[in-house]
């Protein structure tokens, strides 16, 4: 038997703890031969995540490099890509998510006569401009790809409107929550002794993340309103781990680093924020993976988006979608650090986004696709979402 050829390619922090599980399932199985490969747009946010799961790419296109605008990234990427794809010549090329990485990826493997497989598939915000530019990134990929693997029925109803055959759609849950709950199960301290402590000095904990170009020109005033939360609830210690954005730092920081009960720290380490959100109490986001990773934690979660691809969550009732309005974050969180009936509500939700068995589905896709067959443990998916 001749092995399939696949290769696989990230960018970003999100696409490589998302692609890990499926990495080393691709890895274990004699049916595929694998190339995995990093273009290194987020490079000082990658060594921790393939340390921690055990894999480091077969190449490293080394593409970051500060303030590159769209464009940039998109045709060194699509150029040095093009080198690889004709040296290796894969059958299929898979990538994940919505990144600039991710569609200059899935243009270049087409124009290679690959089979682009597009794990995250089909989901929609229905709103070009927000998130930008991920969700038009996420619709030229679903144009050209073979393989369409997505987390929820929802996501696939909503290729199957855009004209998408549904053979060429499997649902396989998030393999997220599968690297999620890998992580979740080892134990994790943090590695500055001072965060450990603190987080120990307080009776709850409410974490802040942004990240989103959409939201940085309201970011000094979310930064107010998260003051004065601090400043409302003493007892509560504010965790705040910034993007490497100075732009984030520079709006962010005035409204709380004068508090004593609010700790602004750079990006933690995956298994860190992990270890973090399963002690806290509340997290206050405008991350995608947040939307994610919080049902399966039990988390409650604010959405500071006025727009989100991933409802499920929503409709799961585990996160609230309440937009960017400073007195809007004050009062939806003062509503859930003080009522313990509407905290309790949104913490026992269902988890939509699967089972931690999506890799092992996604790789039997994969055989399908080829004819191979290929054996899993994975039991049936009943996605209620």
């Amino acid at each position: 038997m001749t092995p399939a050829k696949i290769m696989v390619v990230y960018g970003t922090r999100p696409e490589a703890i998302k692609l890990a599980p499926v990495i080393k399932e691709l890895r274990s199985r004699d049916e595929f031969e694998s190339l995995v490969v990093s273009t290194g747009q987020h490079r000082e946010m990658l060594a921790q995540v393939t340390e921690l799961f055990g894999f480091q790419p077969d190449i490293d296109l080394g593409l970051m490099h500060r303030k590159q605008p769209l464009n940039r990234i998109m045709s060194r990427a699509l150029k040095r890509l093009d080198k690889v794809l004709k040296e290796f010549k894969p059958d299929a090329l898979i990538v994940q998510g919505d990144t600039s990485t991710a569609a200059s990826a899935a243009i270049a493997g087409f124009n290679r006569e690959a089979k682009i497989v597009h794990i995250e598939a089909g989901l929609r915000s229905f709103d070009l401009g927000s998130p930008f530019p991920e969700e038009a990134n996420r619709k030229i990929i679903s144009a050209i790809a073979s393989l369409h693997l997505t987390p929820t029925n929802r996501a696939k109803n909503n290729l199957i409107a855009e004209g998408i055959s549904e053979d060429a759609i499997v649902v396989t849950g998030n393999t997220v929550i599968d690297a999620l709950l890998e992580t979740a199960a080892k134990e994790s301290h943090f590695s500055s002794t001072s965060v450990e402590n603190t987080l120990r000095s307080f009776d709850r904990r409410v974490i802040f993340t942004s990240h989103r170009r959409e939201n940085l020109d309201s970011l000094a005033k979310i930064g107010v309103a998260l003051g004065n939360l601090a400043e409302r609830y003493s007892d509560t210690v504010f965790f705040v781990p910034m993007h490497l954005n100075p732009r984030i730092r520079e709006r962010l920081l005035p409204g709380v680093e004068h508090l004593p009960n609010v700790v602004a720290t750079g990006p933690l380490p995956y298994d860190e924020f992990i270890h973090l959100m399963k002690q806290s109490d509340l997290i206050i986001t405008d991350s995608g993976g947040v939307q994610e990773e919080a049902p399966a934690l039990g988390l409650p979660a604010l959405l500071i988006r006025d727009t989100t691809e991933r409802p499920e969550a929503i409709e799961a009732g585990v996160v609230k979608m309440i937009g960017p309005d400073p007195d809007t974050i004050i009062s939806e969180a003062t509503e859930l650090l003080d009522n313990p009936d509407a905290h309790a509500a949104m913490r026992n939700a269902v988890n939509p986004y699967g089972d931690g068995h999506a890799a092992e589905r996604t790789v039997k896709a994969l055989g399908n696709l080829f004819n191979l067959a290929i054996d899993t443990q994975a039991p049936a998916l009943h996605p209620r979402f």
